[in-house]
């Protein structure tokens, strides 16, 4: 009995888990105008941001075809646990579903099981993490599925961005009524609720807005003890490092992981994005 994890290449992977046989990441392709790639292990971030800030156009992403799906889940192993990108934010995990009700069509039945992460970035990873735990546990498919979905509501994620601009332009922030000027350094803080992009405060300057972010998280999370946090950061590891710093001075984690973001995470947070989930 073995099992596999899928996930999209919105999901940060901390280093101990970039060489893992159990896991297998599907890219999502990214365009800045006429330069397109794909968000696989060739991602060049400083490339990547570089070819943002001289575009006109704003970059866009596209989600994997059902097809690369598909390719995944013909493996050896017994249960195909697959996460993706939230649902209201990507076309990712209906590509992942579609392929899994294919796969039924063309070789039977197999222990599938698809999760729309309702987040994204170190939500991805949150789940895989917990995923590998219960595994762990010897759990059934059926109990893992079950307790992960559960713990999948309970996550929290926030995020402080330099630049709003590609989410607004990608109709990412439908949810948000109004957004303050960016010329104020007014620095919104939002946040993901099942599924879409909420705001939750906001401040002038960023230092102000990293140390709200920490009070909301602090606010929020009922048991920090048996909780990972997880930092993801796009180019700004100083940024990252305050927040360690002032979300560990109020709770106490099991683990903290910070990560620099993949491609999709950086199109999407820009330089500077720091992005929390607890």
């Amino acid at each position: 009995m073995s099992y596999k994890i899928v996930v999209d290449s919105c999901c940060e992977l901390p280093e101990e888990l970039q060489n893992d046989g159990r896991i297998q990441i599907i890219p999502l392709e990214l365009f800045v105008g006429d330069y397109h790639i794909l968000d696989d292990e060739s991602f060049d971030q400083k490339e990547f941001l570089e070819k943002v800030a001289e575009s006109k156009v704003c970059p866009r992403s596209a989600c994997p075809s059902p097809e690369r799906y598909m390719d995944a889940y013909l493996s050896e192993a017994d249960r195909i646990y697959v996460i993706t990108l939230s649902a209201k934010l990507s076309g990712s995990y209906n590509s992942a579903v579609l392929a899994a009700n294919l796969y039924e069509e063309e070789h039977g039945e197999k222990k599938i099981h698809v999760f729309d992460s309702e987040s994204a970035s170190g939500g991805e990873t949150q789940l895989v993490l917990k995923l590998m735990e219960l595994e762990e546990e010897g759990l059934s498919f059926e109990k893992t599925v079950e307790k992960v979905e559960r713990f999948r509501n309970s996550v929290l994620t926030y995020f402080v961005l330099d630049n709003l601009e590609t989410l607004r332009k990608n109709g990412r922030l439908s949810s948000v009524k109004a957004l303050v000027a960016s010329t104020l350094n007014i620095k919104p803080i939002m946040a993901g609720f099942r599924g879409q992009i909420v705001q939750k405060s906001q401040c002038i300057g960023m230092k102000k807005a990293l140390a709200r972010l920490g009070e909301l998280v602090t606010e929020e999370l009922k048991e920090a003890r048996d909780r990972c946090l997880i930092i993801s950061h796009c180019n700004a590891p100083d940024r990252a490092e305050l927040v360690k710093k002032l979300i560990m001075a109020k709770n106490e984690f099991k683990r903290v992981i910070i990560m620099n973001t993949r491609g999709v995470s950086s199109m999407y947070a820009n330089a500077g994005g720091i992005i929390v989930t607890a």
